[in-house]
């Protein structure tokens, strides 16, 4: 069965048996929710609907956006993704992994944020 790893450079530092998940996050400057709903597939992290409650500085809303419950909602199409790279510092907060109605901190698995160690990579990978 395929799932979800966290960690870097292929070294698996929590795995997750998810087939979806959203990420989401506050924009550093902004402080406003971007969210992204993706699939685990043996091909990679498949991004489907993507939402942010807002726009301003390098937050631009793609012309095809709709605005529903407060949200901008759009779709990009892009190859899936294998491994998604992150961004993640303790100045800009951590991401949260949302699924079964929950959100949770990054942290929850991998730890706080670290300036020593500012990226994360998730990927789709054989569950153990």
């Amino acid at each position: 069965m395929i799932g979800l790893c966290l960690g870097l450079a292929g070294v698996v530092w929590a795995q997750l048996p998810l087939s979806s998940f959203t990420l989401a996050w506050n924009h550093t400057i902004e402080k406003i929710r971007w969210e992204e709903d993706y699939r685990v597939t043996e091909q990679g992290l498949v991004l489907g609907e993507a939402r942010v409650r807002g726009n301003g500085a390098g937050m631009e809303i793609p012309d095809d956006a709709f605005l529903r419950n407060g949200s901008w909602h759009y779709r990009r199409q892009l190859s899936p993704l294998q491994p998604l790279k992150l961004g993640r510092t303790p100045e800009a907060g951590d991401y949260q992994l949302c699924f079964e109605d929950r959100c949770q901190a990054m942290s929850t698995w991998v730890g706080a944020p670290d300036a020593r160690q500012p990226g994360i990579e998730l990927w789709a990978c054989e569950r153990h």
